[in-house]
Order: C-alpha cells, then structure tokens, then sequence
C-alpha cells in the first residue's frame, strides 16, 4: 500500500470516527424525549434510535451529502490534509461540548472545520486575502439561513400540534391521552431518528466523497451526477457509524435535552418529535445541511411553551442559543490549528 492511499483510507476512517462521535454526541436529539417521558428505557431507546438512523440510508436519498461535497468549498483547494484537519477541529468540539454538556451542532462543527481547514490551507499556498475564496457562498446561505429557520420551523410545528392535540382531545381523560401517546412516541421517535440519521450521516458521505475525490478516487462525473447509486459503502459506512455512536450515546446531553429545557410527558414528546421529523424530512429532501439539534430543542421550546412561557427555562435555552452561535467559528479556528500542525509535522519529517 502506497503512501496516497494509506492517507485515504486513513481520512476515510477518521470520517467514520466523526460519525460515531456524531451519533454519540447527538444520540440525546434522538432519545431524549422518549427517555424523559419514560416511555422507553435508556437501553432500549438507543437500539430503537439506532436502528432507524440506520435505516435512514435506504429512504431519504444523498442530496445533503452533494452539498456538502461539492456545494459549499471549491474541491480545488481541497486535498486529504484539509479534510483530515476539518475532521479532528470538529471531532475536539464535539468532545468539548459533550463534557460541558451542551447540545451543540456535530453538524455545524463539520461544516465550521472544513471552512477553517480550507481556508488555511488557501492562505497559507496563496495568501491570506485570497482565503474567502474557498467558500462557495450560494451552499452556505442555505446552511446559515436554517441556522435561524430550522428551530422555529420546529418550534412553530411543535406549538402547533400540541394546540392541535389539546382542542382535539380536549374532552378525553388524561390517562386515556396518555395512554395513547405512549404508543404513538414509539413511531414519533422513529421518524425522527430517521430523519437524524438521513440528514447527518450524509454530511460525512459528502466529506468523504471530497476526500475520494481529491485522491482520484471518485471522478467529476461522480460528484456532479448521483454518485450515492455508486457508492453504496460509503453510504452503508457513514449510517453504521452514525447509528454505532448513537448505540453508546451521551446520557450528559440526554438530561440537558430532556428535563433542563422543559418537562416533557408522552404527548408533548410526541409532538416535539413528530415537529423534528418533519423539519428533517424536508431539509434533508432539498439538501440543505441543517442541524438536529437545532431543530429538536426548538421544538422542544414550541411544546414547553403551550402551557405558558415561565413553562420554558429560558436560561437553559439561552446557554444553547450561545452554543449554537460560537460552533463555526470555534470549529474553524481548532481545524485551522490543527491544519497548521499536520504541516509542520510533516515539514519535520
């Protein structure tokens, strides 16, 4: 084995590295809800969870993962040093924000490192002035727009069918309502595990296709046509991956998602994740990269808020809102160190 592809399937396994962190770290977005309102048990919510970020591969296409790959940094500037740097930055936050606690963006922390990484690496072969121009800006006004849309298209969505349910039901017993919203939170949390599973694994296929790609391994025509129906390991892989890390998920996050936004009972959980499911749905459909966690904590906030807003603890909510806000930029400057750092290691050797 060569030296070029020995650095491939390294890069390629540090992509998969991330996944599991990913499914680890956001493995909470997935089970919290249906953990809170013990409608399942911790053990048995992350087979569930995991199961279905699995299944995920098979039903909601790669449309993500083409954004990523080709729709937000010229390929040019890319090579395997950059990708692996975009990986360890983001793979250093992930860890940092599981110890403190926060449910931060896996995602965003990604897409944050790979910017940083490739626009180090353009400044360091072209100068500082000529960076910005890695960015694609049309991918990356999606992705900042939904930064803001995603949790309140969850919020609204959650507010929405939690009024709905309670005019519906208005007249019915609690325990009956209950009864029935523990056995609808089962398909609830299924449909939003695939919808985190579809969204999030992608963004380590478009990863790793940009890695393939800058090797020789994948060719323009793969990457501007539907190279998932040609790359089916890859898919396979990245979705494993996830749904191992969402399997040995992060209990840490768990308790913030569901007992410090809000207290939740089976049909607040219900309609928080359906709200999650279909935001994820139609993000992942249009390829736009967004973040689950975003999107369940806003929804989480819409259901809380039903009962009244003193409902919601807001000091909670805003510790997350300055998580969120800081993810890119502490992504970017930890890929761009560790950029720096592969460069003079191999500069030594």
């Amino acid at each position: 084995m060569n030296a070029e592809v020995l650095l491939v399937v390294i890069t390629v396994l540090v992509a998969l590295i991330f996944d599991f962190f990913n499914g680890f770290h956001d493995a909470a977005n997935s089970i919290a809800t249906v953990v809170s309102t013990r409608v399942l048990s911790p053990k048995l919510a992350v087979v569930w969870a995991a199961a279905f970020n699995f299944l995920a591969a098979f039903l909601l296409g790669t449309a993500v993962a083409n954004t990523i790959g080709r729709g937000m940094i010229r390929l040019d500037a890319v090579d395997q040093y950059v990708v692996l740097a975009a990986l360890f930055g983001a793979i250093v936050w992930d860890l940092l924000t599981w110890w403190w606690g926060l449910p931060t963006s896996s995602s965003h922390a990604l897409i944050g490192g790979y910017a940083g990484a490739a626009m180090t690496h353009e400044a360091i072969h072209a100068g500082w002035r000529s960076a910005p121009s890695v960015i694609i800006a049309a991918g990356w006004y999606k992705t900042l727009i939904f930064i803001v849309v995603a949790p309140i298209m969850g919020l609204v969505l959650g507010f929405t069918f939690m009024v709905a349910v309670y005019w519906l039901l208005r007249n019915k017993a609690p325990q009956q309502v209950d009864k029935w919203f523990r056995k609808l939170q089962l398909l609830s949390a299924a449909c939003y595990s695939l919808g985190h599973g579809g969204n999030d694994a992608q963004k380590t296929m478009g990863i790793v296709a940009g890695a393939l790609y800058t090797a020789g391994f994948m060719s323009k025509e793969d990457m501007l046509g539907n190279w998932g129906q040609l790359h089916w390991p890859i898919i396979l892989a990245a979705h494993a991956a996830i749904a191992a890390g969402t399997y040995f998920g992060g209990w840490r996050i768990v308790r913030t998602m569901g007992q410090k936004i809000t207290k939740l009972k089976p049909v607040g959980g219900f309609c928080a994740e359906s709200a999650g499911a279909i935001t994820l749905f139609a993000t992942a459909l249009a390829g736009i990269p967004v973040s689950t966690t975003h999107t369940i904590t806003g929804a989480i906030v819409g259901v809380g808020a039903v009962h009244r807003l003193s409902a919601v603890r807001w000091g909670v909510a805003r510790q997350i809102v300055w998580a969120w806000l800081v993810t890119i930029p502490a992504a970017a400057v930890m890929s761009a160190a560790t950029f720096c750092l592969i460069r003079f290691f191999l500069r030594q050797a």
